[in-house]
């Protein structure tokens, strides 16, 4: 997929700010710090579109990028970062399910996790709440050029083993440095937007 064009075209915090067009759109969503931003660069081939932080939390509101002027990758806060506040991760909380409950234009969630650790309380939590909107999830396990080759089934194993994928949702172990799973990413767009497979 050749990245022509990309733009923040909207930024909300509530249902009409969303953009209006009916767009394919595919939400980010991870924990704070677990490589979104890097994620997000690496897909639509730019250095510093989304901001990299080095202070988690950073993010939010929901950020439509509008690539190609054909679909949307959306940005929403990470979850899980204690220091945000109560009352913020009960808005980021509030911001994401209105979202979810009736969004048409949504294709698939990319859900970020760090292939390093086992998957946390809050990482089942919220696969679980998008199960409960039904959408189709594609499990992305970032930051994999950190685990030595032969020790990747093992990390594999230890995410599989704790989250139950739903039949159709599939993992897709990601590098943001070596570019590992960035054209399965791609293909999977591209395949749902233009119809052909790369």
């Amino acid at each position: 997929m050749k990245i022509n064009d990309v733009e923040l075209a909207n930024v909300a915090v509530r249902r009409s700010q969303y953009p209006t067009d009916g767009k394919p759109e595919y939400l980010l969503i991870g924990r704070s710090n677990v490589g979104k931003s890097s994620f997000t660069n690496s897909i639509i081939e730019r250095r510093n579109l989304a901001r990299i932080s080095s202070k988690p939390g950073k993010t939010d509101t929901i950020n439509f990028y509008l690539v190609n002027n054909d679909f949307y990758l959306v940005d929403v806060p990470g979850y899980g970062y204690a220091s945000g506040g109560k009352s913020n991760q009960k808005k980021f909380g509030m911001m994401i399910e209105e979202y979810l409950s009736e969004r048409k234009e949504l294709k698939q969630v990319f859900m970020l996790i760090d292939f390093r650790h086992k998957p946390t309380e809050d990482d089942l939590l919220m696969y679980n709440f998008l199960k409960y909107y039904n959408v189709k999830v594609t499990l992305i396990a970032t930051k994999v050029d950190k685990i030595g080759v032969t020790q990747r089934e093992k990390y594999k194993k230890q995410i599989t083993d704790n989250i139950e994928l739903a039949q159709g949702d599939t993992l897709v172990l990601f590098s943001a440095k070596t570019k590992l799973g960035k054209k399965e990413i791609q293909g999977i767009i591209e395949k749902d937007v233009y119809g052909v497979e790369s």
